[in-house]
């Protein structure tokens, strides 16, 4: 059975579905649908099995309406150990994020050791609880599944979570690895700036750093830094799979209380 998609392709366009929904304005986009657009096309068109994609940066500097974009990614850079894309998202031919994805050539890892924390010691996510939705609207339910490990939103504690695309990003179109990490990376945002009076930021930009793909579709979060002042807040999570850390989700917000 084919999932449900945050985007349909027609022409040179994306059509959002519902679920693509930001969950500040029902009329606007959600800010992991931007990202993820940006890591399909340079992945579609850039790819290349030899390298690594390293990072991906996405600058949400425009409210997107809940309408069809656009997007034009272009080389800036295509070395032989280095390479880096650069893509902007339009809607009705206005800007409304940009992004910059770099690949690194793989090789073999060089001699000796260097020190780093040691990984998490979370179980299995078949072996967290699922969360329960009983009785809540269809529209509400996440656009994402959560096993929550420890801590969670909305508490003033560590927090440590299992997370996993339900939604595929293009109707028809399998999600890959890199662009399911390119949507969860949004996730940093309400993981690790919220707290005990709910999230309060919205978050202006996303990069997800990485080292090697997951092994699977579950994605392990743990958030490693929250730091705000001034109404500016910056953000990062350690990212992990099941063998150990893969990379790092950070993120600015901008204080943006709920009314």
């Amino acid at each position: 059975m084919a999932r449900e998609a945050f985007l349909r392709r027609d022409g040179d366009r994306y059509v959002p579905g519902d679920r693509a929904r930001g969950p500040w304005n029902r009329e606007t986009l959600h800010g992991r649908v931007l990202a993820g657009l940006i890591a399909h096309e340079v992945e579609q068109r850039y790819g290349d099995a030899d390298f690594q994609f390293s990072r991906l940066t996405c600058d949400m500097f425009r409210v997107a309406p809940f309408a069809p974009l656009a997007i034009e990614v272009e080389a800036a850079r295509e070395g032989n150990r280095i390479r880096v894309v650069d893509g902007v998202i339009n809607s009705d031919g206005t800007p409304v994020a940009r992004g910059s994805v770099v690949m690194l050539k793989r090789a073999d890892e060089p001699e000796g050791n260097v020190w780093s924390p040691p990984d998490w010691d979370a179980p299995p996510p078949e072996e967290v609880a699922p969360p329960v939705f009983e009785g809540r609207p269809a529209d509400w339910l996440p656009q994402w599944e959560t096993r929550n490990i420890s801590g969670g939103l909305g508490t003033l504690a560590p927090k440590r979570a299992w997370l996993r695309e339900t939604l595929d990003l293009i109707e028809g179109v399998e999600t890959s690895k890199f662009v399911s990490l390119a949507q969860q990376a949004d996730f940093a945002n309400p993981f690790a700036n919220s707290g005990d009076a709910g999230l309060n930021y919205v978050n202006a930009d996303l990069t997800l750093y990485l080292h090697r793909m997951p092994v699977d579709e579950w994605t392990g979060f743990e958030v490693a830094s929250h730091q705000a002042s001034e109404g500016v807040a910056v953000a990062e999570c350690t990212l992990y799979d099941r063998r150990g850390a893969v990379g790092r989700a950070t993120v600015c917000g901008v204080a943006n209380r709920r009314t």
